[in-house]
């Protein structure tokens, strides 16, 4: 049975995607796509590769996902998505490139320095 793999990362999640012909059923960590993200309306545009290159329903998705949260974890299956669907047939880079679905996010948290509450924010100066 052949098989297509790809990576997607954003913030701090790690999505692994495995594409294998079948009639369209994507699961995630073992659920239902729609069940692993119940109520998520951003969770839809992580299909948004299928969508451009035609291919929703044809392949069957087994991916997994660890770390950071929902918006994370579905821009990066999104990205695990349209990799895979890249080895699937590289002809599919003029509808993905361009809608920018092989671009990484590279945004990631900035870390709390010492002496400071947040990233950049002061403490509250007091005069007196």
């Amino acid at each position: 049975m052949e098989q297509y793999y790809g990576t997607g990362r954003r913030k701090t999640a790690v999505a692994r995607v495995f594409l294998r012909p079948g009639e369209g059923r994507i699961v995630v960590n073992g659920k239902e796509f729609q069940q692993y993200f119940r109520g998520v309306v951003r969770a839809v545009h992580a299909l948004q590769g299928f969508r451009e290159t035609g291919t929703l329903g044809r392949y069957d998705a087994v991916i997994t996902v660890l770390g950071g949260g929902p918006t994370g974890q579905a821009d990066a299956i999104k990205l695990g998505i349209a990799r895979a669907l890249l080895k699937i047939n590289p002809d599919y880079r003029q509808q993905l490139k361009p809608r920018g679905l092989l671009t990484r996010d590279p945004r990631e948290v900035e870390r709390k320095k010492f002496g400071l509450k947040k990233a950049r924010r002061a403490p509250q100066f007091s005069k007196r």
